[in-house]
């Protein structure tokens, strides 16, 4: 026996204990109908019932032992997935099955970062809250369906990223962690709120809400003091909030396939925004004010149903080959484009109240 503990892997130690538990569960069978019989149960003696408590006891040892060598079984696994990087801690475990992560985690609650891909996590642990030096929580491409409210502990926490998973709900705890300055919910699909908490969020700088199902800006995005780019591309936005000029940091704002009709006026009040896509939306007009904004350095109305029909001169080029290119580059930026179009609805406004004088 000592010889196959010593050289058998865990998988056959663990087959070997789960042997001896399946005989005592035997043995404990018999002994009960041994002790329903009629004959024998009228006449149980005090040894019978402390080998039965003996036995209990037996079965008892053997689950707590399989279970210490499944532990280290784990922890081995998970310490070949641990590196460092720049210094930083990193638990790294990419298209492994892991479904749920074990309790034995925790003793590696030294950890900074924790980066685990594809492996259809379904839940955060609970003992989130365990590891206080955690500054990346990234999770992406999961199965992951709910945060827990444990993960407000994380007070040191930085990034969260949670893109490609299951998730419908935010806590309100996630508003305490007030040093995360990265959140990613992109393609959770079936996330369309989040919670008045959010806006405690004063120190983040990089949201990704898109291809979700969201049908307006929430009001606590807008209230982020610290907010600089925003995704918000795939959902179902059909309006922009009136007050978006409260975004005075925001530098980059991707609106990209949604059902918007028109932008809002103070969109032209966004003093810092230098990237505006609105690529595949519903909008019928460009508003006449945002011809003055000077940061603006790119902004795309592809695929919009727009009412004026502009097309931009051709381009004139140093270089044969390379035409192709600038006109290319020219259509991506849209600034010309979206110039080009505020002037000619405005020479076509004024053109119809020339008209409409003249029949007076």
């Amino acid at each position: 026996m000592v010889g196959v503990v010593a050289s058998g892997s865990v998988s056959s130690i663990k087959a070997l204990w789960e042997t001896r538990i399946r005989r005592v569960k035997e043995d404990q069978e018999e002994e009960k109908k041994r002790r329903t019989s009629p004959g024998l149960a009228a006449g149980r003696s005090d040894s019978s019932v402390g080998c039965l408590y003996w036995l209990g006891l037996k079965q008892n040892s053997c689950r707590v032992s399989v279970g210490a060598w499944e532990d280290r079984a784990i922890l081995a696994r998970l310490k070949e997935k641990l590196k460092t990087e720049d210094g930083r801690l990193i638990l790294c475990i990419e298209q492994e099955e892991w479904k749920t992560l074990p309790g034995c985690l925790v003793q590696f609650s030294q950890v900074q970062e924790w980066q685990i891909h594809r492996t259809g996590l379904q839940k955060i642990p609970n003992f989130i809250s365990s590891f206080q030096s955690l500054l990346v929580l990234d999770l992406s491409r999961n199965g992951v369906s709910e945060i827990p409210k444990q993960i407000g502990k994380l007070t040191r926490l930085k990034e969260l990223l949670l893109s490609y998973n299951r998730l419908q709900v935010v806590p309100e705890e996630l508003g305490h962690c007030e040093s995360l300055e990265r959140l990613e919910l992109a393609m959770n699909r079936d996330l369309s709120e989040l919670p008045d908490q959010f806006k405690n969020l004063n120190k983040l700088q990089h949201l990704d809400l898109s291809m979700n199902d969201f049908a307006s800006m929430p009001e606590c995005v807008v209230d982020l003091p610290a907010l600089e780019w925003l995704d918000m591309g795939g959902n179902r936005l059909q309006h922009l909030p009136d007050d978006i000029h409260r975004m005075e940091k925001l530098h980059t704002l991707w609106l990209q396939r949604n059902q918007l009709e028109k932008l809002p006026d103070n969109v032209s009040r966004m003093a810092s925004l230098d990237t505006l896509v609105l690529s595949s939306n519903r909008l019928r007009d460009i508003p006449p004010l945002m011809e003055g904004m000077s940061n603006l350095r790119f902004v795309n109305f592809r695929d919009n149903p727009l009412t004026l029909d502009v097309t931009l001169p051709v381009g004139k080029t140093k270089a044969e080959d390379d035409e192709d290119e600038e006109e290319e580059d020219r259509e991506m930026f849209g600034r010309e484009f979206m110039q080009m179009y505020i002037q000619e609805a405005r020479k076509r406004a004024y053109a119809i109240l020339n008209v409409h004088c003249s029949n007076r």
